[in-house]
């Protein structure tokens, strides 16, 4: 086990993928997952493994897992390690992990690790101490806010937010001082956790209106505080003159209130008037929301066969689909322009349209179509074919289909339906592991280097070995 491993298994999301780990873990399958930490040295199994030790009360069978990881001085597996002693109880422990040494003893992460160990460990005051040297830089300010929330700190949290805030607010574009506009919604977070709502609101407030938020973000931050306290004509003002960041919690907050039909009024005068922004998907949202779908869809078809951003029809497929309306998100797929069609059917359009026959009970009708095309102009040809089989309840057959193929990704579709039928350990080892995914990532960009006569050479093959695409499943799967 060496940190460059483990550094590639976190920024690869190498290994066994952690929504795989989740379903075995969610199915009863926690006993493999502690077995694949240990021989297979996975990190996200690792992981898994540790949550389901410590949510069953195994503390010492959660620290042993993740022991030889932090062994390695690896920060993500420090954390995770200190974190299990904490739990166990084994305060001094996790203190002596998390303490900041050796080559990375001056990484942020480091010293936020330590200061959440201090807090759990009740020694509140020596948490904000470490970080408190730290706070111009931005992360240390949000991490110390989140670390201490129910702390009983929150004076002495403002005490050491307030001459940062006025700093910024002297002279925001000074250099040096205008990155720590994060320290206003920081400000305002506290305040309003701390019964000073009011103060947090009238504050904020003044800021967006002077133009010294710096972000987006902290105009987000104001709209979402202004929401929360129900303020919803100040909200309202908010909306008109920060529209990207105001309108959407503006209609949500009106939603909640039961006033949903004036959200509604509200966006479609927005749109009648011409105001740039994508507010034909907030109302397609709003409308989806009450159930009211033919009314949702026709909020937005006028973009469906337009060929730049502001196309709603994946959006609209995929909504209606997430609610249980495939049949319905099924029937956009029909009656797109030839020029749309052009750009868009293979690309995302004819796979969509394939899940959602089978979502919607036309599985062999799907498979029909899938096979009568010719392979070279099937994008995952086989992966789909096998998806539908499962479908079909004939799980075999499209288990049959995925052994054969290479990549991880194959192996992956393979895997979740060994784990629906309860076969954890078959399942893990139907991955590969972190060594032969590592260099089926080096044949991967070797092959993107080849000169593009070879390049072209490989138009129509299977493209399941590549394993930096998104998965074959649909979102609403």
């Amino acid at each position: 086990m060496n940190v460059d491993d483990l550094q590639w298994q976190l920024s690869a999301r190498g290994g066994v993928l952690p929504r795989i780990v989740d379903e075995i873990l969610e199915r009863g399958g926690l006993e493999a997952l502690v077995e694949a930490a240990r021989e297979r040295e996975d990190w996200f199994c690792a992981v898994g493994a540790v949550r389901g030790l410590c949510e069953a009360g195994e503390f010492g069978r959660a620290w042993a897992v993740v022991e030889p990881f932090a062994a390695t001085g690896w920060q993500p597996a420090l954390r995770a390690g200190a974190d299990v002693l904490s739990r166990w109880g084994r305060l001094d422990r996790a203190l002596e992990l998390a303490r900041p040494k050796g080559p990375q003893e001056h990484a942020f992460d480091t010293w936020r690790d330590h200061a959440e160990v201090l807090v759990r460990a009740g020694r509140v005051d020596e948490a904000i101490g470490v970080l408190d040297p730290r706070l111009r830089g931005g992360r240390a300010m949000d991490a110390l806010v989140e670390m201490t929330e129910g702390q009983g700190c929150d004076d002495r949290l403002l005490e050491l937010l307030a001459p940062i805030a006025e700093e910024f607010r002297h002279d925001p574009e000074q250099p040096g001082v205008r990155d720590l506009w994060g320290v206003l919604p920081a400000q305002a977070r506290v305040l309003e956790r701390s019964g000073r709502a009011d103060e947090a609101v009238r504050l904020l407030g003044t800021d967006v209106a002077a133009r010294r938020h710096g972000s987006q973000n902290a105009v987000e931050a104001y709209a979402e505080l202004l929401a929360r306290h129900g303020r919803v004509e100040a909200l309202h003002v908010l909306a008109d003159t920060h529209r990207h960041a105001a309108v959407r919690p503006y209609v949500r907050a009106l939603e909640s209130l039961g006033r949903a039909g004036e959200a509604e009024a509200y966006l479609r005068d927005l749109i009648a008037t011409g105001h740039p922004g994508w507010y034909e998907n907030t109302l397609m949202e709003l409308l989806v929301r009450q159930g009211r779908f033919d009314d949702a869809v026709e909020a937005v078809e006028h973009t469906f066969d337009d060929p730049h951003d502001g196309n709603f029809l994946q959006a609209a497929m995929f909504l209606l689909a997430e609610h249980g309306q495939h049949a319905r998100a099924l029937e956009l797929t029909q009656g797109r322009s030839p020029g749309f069609l052009a750009e868009n059917e293979v690309f995302w359009l004819r796979p969509n349209r394939w899940r959602l026959m089978g979502e919607s009970g036309r599985v062999r009708e799907a498979i029909a179509e899938v096979e009568a095309l010719p392979p070279g102009e099937v994008n995952d040809r086989e992966l789909t074919i096998a998806w539908l089989l499962a479908r079909d309840g004939r799980v075999e057959e499209a288990m049959a289909r995925l052994r054969p193929l290479p990549g991880k990704r194959a192996a992956t579709d393979l895997a979740e339906l060994l784990i629906r039928q309860g076969r954890f350990t078959e399942a893990i080892a139907a991955i590969p592991d972190v060594a032969a995914q590592q260099a089926e990532e080096r044949r991967f960009w070797t092959r993107r280097a080849e000169p593009e006569e070879a390049t072209r050479s490989h138009v129509g093959e299977e493209s399941c070995d590549d394993p930096w695409t998104s998965p074959s499943t649909a979102p609403w799967s």
